[in-house]
């Protein structure tokens, strides 16, 4: 019986290293995206053993299931022995174009998904990663891509655990498409949200406002200002546990103002908690690139995507301590107060102007700027 069971794990060892060697050896030989490697077969294969899982590899990933199984003592550890909240989330990516100063499709989709996560208060633990490609797309591109995606997930200490990849006929995908969800812990121990904000409260950004949106902008359309903008796409976790180290409850809430800018999620937050919110304009930071490409495009920086700052709420006794926090971090040095929470009129956000005057800051009307995340 020792035998037979010896002989049957010599014949199991052989088959992995089997494959190991074929994984090893298995290459992708086009420089373009087809169909056929959409189909599920050879070519698939060829895609995902010579260029992705390469690129993504991790032990999760690498077995390739239909599902990433992950182990809850791996959550009760990082809980401090006891199992923790999770905070789950999912996001899609359309930019064009897929490059773009400062960055690309694949950071941009990472830095997204985990600010997601750390604006609930949670530490990014896993993504997963699906890649809508169009045929023709060119394999350089796609590696560029990937690689960029693995960088940034390494940098964060968290691991792509599962995917899927589809390709579309040319013509009907413009290039790549990426979908994310991600899955965190929550690290918070109080309770936080957009409609948890009070009358008193103070409103503080990071930093400078619009620069994302320009870049892709000036980027598609070819167009040239004295000095470029550059994306702001980064992540901001590390920025929030730096907050939530030092001042924790008083925080409020917590917001990333991507799509439609700062005036699209001030009044989210002003119709989630029913208060006002007053800005000053003068305070709000805009680079003088930005600026002037608004100027020039009429455009208000307010309403511009962000893909690396945040809005934070917090206690008016502590906005200063937190202001001062923020400027203590890398990614929070040109942080500014910029408003406050009142009472009335209630659901509604309103503009201090540079002249003096007041007028009401409503969400983004359209979308001046399609496909910029």
């Amino acid at each position: 019986m020792g035998q037979v069971r010896r002989t049957q794990e010599e014949v199991l060892d052989n088959i992995t290293k089997a494959q190991q060697a074929r994984r090893r050896h298995m290459t992708l030989k086009q420089d373009i995206i087809t169909m056929s490697h959409g189909a599920g077969g050879k070519s698939s294969h060829e895609l995902i053993e010579g260029l992705i899982r390469p690129i993504l590899a991790n032990p999760v990933l690498d077995s390739l299931d239909d599902a990433a199984v992950l182990p809850l003592s791996r959550f009760v550890s990082l809980g401090n022995g006891n199992l923790p909240e999770l905070a789950f989330t999912t996001d899609s990516y359309t930019v064009s174009p897929v490059k773009f100063p400062g960055g690309n499709i694949g950071d941009l989709a990472v830095n997204g998904t985990v600010n997601d996560l750390a604006m609930s208060g949670a530490r990014p633990i896993a993504l997963s990663l699906g890649l809508i490609l169009e045929e023709g797309l060119p394999v350089a591109l796609l590696r560029e891509v990937l690689e960029s995606i693995a960088a940034h997930a390494k940098e964060l200490g968290i691991s792509i655990v599962t995917g899927d990849t589809k390709v579309v006929p040319r013509g009907k995908g413009d290039g790549l498409y990426i979908n994310t969800a991600g899955i965190g812990i929550v690290e918070r121990t109080w309770p936080m949200g957009q409609h948890l904000i009070q009358p008193g409260d103070k409103v503080l950004i990071s930093g400078s406002v619009g620069d994302h949106g320009i870049a892709v902008m000036l980027r598609r359309e070819g167009l040239e200002m004295e000095s470029e903008v550059q994306s702001d796409t980064q992540s901001l976790y590390d920025l929030v546990h730096h907050l939530f180290v030092h001042i924790s409850s008083a925080i409020h809430a917590l917001k990333d103002p991507t799509r439609g800018g700062v005036a699209t999620t001030l009044n989210e937050m002003a119709v989630s908690s029913d208060v006002a919110i007053k800005v000053y304009e003068d305070a709000v930071p805009v680079k003088e690139s930005v600026r002037g490409a608004c100027e020039i495009l009429g455009l208000d920086p307010l309403t511009i995507a962000n893909e690396g700052k945040m809005l934070v709420v917090v206690a008016k006794e502590r906005a200063e301590e937190a202001l001062s926090l923020m400027r203590q971090h890398p990614k929070g040095q040109d942080a500014r107060i910029i408003g406050e929470v009142q009472e009335e009129p209630r659901g509604m956000v309103f503009l201090q102007t540079v002249l003096g005057g007041t007028r009401v800051l409503d969400m983004l009307v359209g979308d001046p700027l399609p496909r910029i995340c």
